[in-house]
């Protein structure tokens, strides 16, 4: 069954996108990527949006853990680079103030999307994590970059190189995280954030918003034959033994049996 994604309006101007996708601890798959993506495209009315996840849980990453081993490379990559960087895109383009609220645990691809936001609001007992190197996957240079421009390089490595999961407290002394509240504080919290993000100018939102996206961008492109090497690096990791194994692994509960290649 694909997971789906819960819509609603807790306040006024304030539209709640919700993953839902409970057998996968809401892993994100096609449905839910594209939903997300089509909600964005048309916000009449809308002056924030929420992103949270349903029941306990924000997102465990990508919903790669049950693609048969003869068909892995592909539908793993089709995932990956198509549906996510599409629903970061629209996260990343939209006009409206921006809030990830994460119930709990927030995970490789569930917290690049949170990072896509502009503002996260987060329950104190959650952990987040980035697990690319326990799966033997070669993260996307533009998702490492994300995380540079939000918490510096030698807390991305940190994150990354090692694949330890941080609680919420490191997390918002780290910039991943602006506010830590008590689990039962965190609905009508991110209620009054939302609604006061809401009741903002939109004109200053949006402007705003275009300015620090412009600041960003003009940190300077990659070369393009750098570029190319790199997303070449990266989709021969979708080829690997490695990850196979290490995706593998993760789903049985055991240590991985690395090949390095």
């Amino acid at each position: 069954m694909p997971g789906q994604l819960l819509v609603d309006r807790p306040a006024d101007g304030v539209l709640r996108l919700a993953i839902s996708n409970p057998t996968k601890r809401n892993a994100l798959d096609h449905a839910i990527l594209a939903a997300i993506s089509d909600e964005l495209r048309s916000l009449d009315g809308t002056r924030c949006v929420m992103l949270s996840g349903a029941g306990r849980m924000f997102s465990s990453g990508y919903d790669i853990g049950h693609i048969p081993a003869a068909e892995f490379a592909e539908q793993a990559e089709k995932l990956i680079a198509h549906p996510f960087c599409d629903a970061l895109e629209a996260l990343d383009s939209v006009d409206v103030p921006t809030l990830a609220v994460l119930p709990g645990p927030t995970i490789g691809g569930g917290l690049e999307l949170a990072l896509s936001c502009d503002l996260r609001l987060a329950s104190g007992q959650i952990k987040l994590g980035m697990p690319p190197a326990r799966l033997g996957l070669i993260y996307s240079h533009t998702g490492l970059r994300r995380f540079v421009d939000a918490i510096g390089e030698p807390r991305t490595r940190e994150l990354f190189l090692l694949g330890r999961q941080i609680d919420a407290q490191t997390a918002q002394t780290w910039g991943l995280v602006n506010w830590v509240v008590d689990e039962d504080e965190l609905e009508a919290t991110a209620i009054e954030l939302a609604t006061q993000l809401a009741s903002n100018s939109p004109l200053s939102m949006a402007g705003n918003k275009r300015v620090l996206r412009e600041l960003q961008h003009a940190q300077g492109a990659l070369a393009p034959d750098v570029e190319r090497e790199l997303l070449d690096l990266r989709t021969s990791s979708f080829h690997s033994e490695d990850l196979l194994e290490g995706v593998t692994a993760f789903a049985q509960k055991r240590t991985p049996s690395w090949k390095g290649r």
